[in-house]
């Protein structure tokens, strides 16, 4: 392995760029297959409707997913599809650069097979590398920052610091969770042997670089009083809080489905193997990243972008293991990574149709009943498809009822009613399919529809979407002259299934107070 490594500081190791290039169109032309199956799930909406408010900042996330959605908008539209072609674009560079990553530890055309294999049929990169999420950007950084950091110590050359640095800065304007990684990768060459490469100016350097890119996002929290707190108490709260260590080690083994059985042996043996020694900082790094998400509740998919550098490193043991092997023994190890994963990518990726997808799950969940979580949606019950598909449906059935609603209105009462949701993904729906009906700028207090709310919420008439199914709407009574129930999204596969649309008439003073309390509680007033 070590000379491996050195061919490449020579320059005369192959790059395998076209062998590597098979695996990223198989990628690309996937995801394409799944672009359009579905609708948008409620975060990409929310991502779109953030590039109509473009800033340095926003609530939940830093700027960067805004800014590609402009650029995205711009270059493609904003259909489905269109929206897509970023992350898929995206995702067949994460492979591109496991397969260089691979490479640059010694392997050859098998390691690279089995890597990009792994990466491919995933369940885990496979769910979230084609949604137009921060999620498949912050992966690409992880995996780019870890080629960066390998190539650094192969070659020596002190160009790779500073891209290191540029990275990490675009990392932390994509993702906050790039500082973790960050901090844990360059923990982790602190402890190895190779910390001695960071003992100079350049290091130095390069963390500048990182800081001053990373500056006007900063300077936007401090700004306005770092709401990025209040968000992170929030979402612990209401979601961090209901999670387990020993649920997100389990979700960790099964996540990646059989590339278990890559990465795994991947970790010990960059922990162990003298031959790896070299590399042994990314094996700390892991340990460290997986370990802080573990003490502090972290989502399953916080972790996904430190598997590539893992199953690099297991690709490259079994490519040694197997050396001697013929070519049946090294093409059934190759199926023993993929087929599994390949008959349940449909519950990942919307490859077939909706009612094919259910077809799928419901045999999946007779011949393996553990599955059943795969379709365990946040109200505790199973339901015929994932959460993440559930929250593709209805937006559009919503957005018209909503329109419907609007049209019912005369001019001169359109003119004195506002639009108000409950949800960032209602209010999103809205905000995206809303311009196809002409309908008022919507208003929520969640997420950073917060940001740009109205001060007042005083139109004599109001089109509520009452996520609670109209329980909100009862507890708001003494604050209205009357309502009326106008519909609700009807499609029982909907996340939202349930959800009504009401018109609120005449509201008294007090809401509008209620209201104004409630943006009060937001601690964002001073955006307003």
């Amino acid at each position: 392995m070590q000379g491996a490594a050195n061919r490449s500081a020579d320059g005369h190791k192959p790059s395998y760029a076209g062998f590597i290039l098979i695996f990223v169109i198989i990628k690309i032309s996937l995801n394409l297959l799944a672009a359009s199956k579905f609708g948008f799930q409620r975060d990409e909406l929310l991502h779109l409707a953030l590039a109509d408010h473009m800033a340095w900042g926003y609530i939940e996330v830093p700027p960067v997913i805004a800014l590609l959605a402009k650029v995205s908008t711009i270059l493609f539209g904003n259909s489905v599809f269109a929206s897509r072609l970023l992350p898929t674009l995206c995702g067949g560079i994460i492979i591109w650069l496991g397969g260089l990553v691979t490479v640059e530890l010694g392997g050859k055309k098998f390691a690279i097979a089995l890597t990009c294999i792994a990466l491919i049929f995933s369940p885990a990169f496979a769910a979230s590398d084609y949604l137009f999420e921060p999620v498949v950007f912050d992966q690409l950084w992880w995996v780019l920052l870890v080629w960066l950091a390998i190539k650094y110590f192969n070659t020596k050359a002190v160009k790779y610091i500073y891209f290191l640095g540029i990275v990490i800065g675009l990392g932390l304007l994509t993702k906050y969770t790039m500082a973790f990684f960050a901090i844990a990768l360059l923990l982790g060459i602190l402890i190895s042997r190779q910390r001695k490469l960071l003992l100079n100016r350049h290091a130095a350097a390069g963390i500048l670089v990182a800081f001053l890119i990373f500056l006007p996002n900063l300077i936007w929290q401090f700004r306005y009083g770092f709401p990025i707190f209040n968000q992170m108490t929030v979402l612990k709260k209401e979601q961090l809080d209901q999670l387990t260590p020993s649920g997100f080690v389990l979700q960790q083994l099964v996540d990646n489905g059989m590339a278990l059985f890559l990465w795994l042996p991947g970790l010990i043996l960059l922990l162990i193997s003298p031959e790896y020694r070299k590399f042994q900082f990314i094996a700390f790094a892991f340990v460290l990243i997986f370990a802080f998400f573990l003490i502090m509740n972290g989502k399953n998919y916080y972790l996904f972008g430190a598997y590539p550098m893992l199953f690099a490193a297991g690709a490259v043991a079994f490519e040694r293991w197997l050396a001697v092997r013929g070519l049946k023994i090294k093409l059934a190890v190759l199926a023993f990574f993929a087929v599994p994963n390949f008959f349940i990518l449909p519950i990942a990726l919307p490859i077939l149709s909706l009612k094919q997808t259910i077809a799928v799950v419901q045999a999946e969940q007779k011949k393996f009943p553990f599955l059943n979580f795969v379709v365990l949606w946040d109200d505790h019950q199973v339901h015929p498809i994932t959460q993440n598909y559930g929250d593709m449906l209805g937006w559009e059935e919503l957005t018209a009822k909503v329109a419907r609603a609007w049209q019912s209105l005369t001019p001169d009462q359109q003119k004195h009613t506002q639009i108000y949701a409950d949800n960032y993904g209602e209010a999103s729906a809205l905000n995206h399919f809303g311009k196809l009906y002409h309908l008022p700028t919507v208003i929520s207090l969640d997420s950073s529809f917060a940001l740009w709310a109205p001060a007042n919420l005083d139109g004599h008439y109001i089109i509520y979407v009452d996520e609670q199914k109209g329980r909100n709407t009862e507890k708001l009574q003494p604050h209205l002259e009357s309502w009326i129930k106008l519909g609700y999204v009807e499609n029982p596969l909907s996340i939202e299934h349930g959800t009504a649309i009401f018109l609120l008439v005449h509201p008294k003073l007090s809401l509008n107070q209620l209201y104004k309390k409630d943006l009060s509680d937001k601690r964002i007033h001073r955006l307003i």
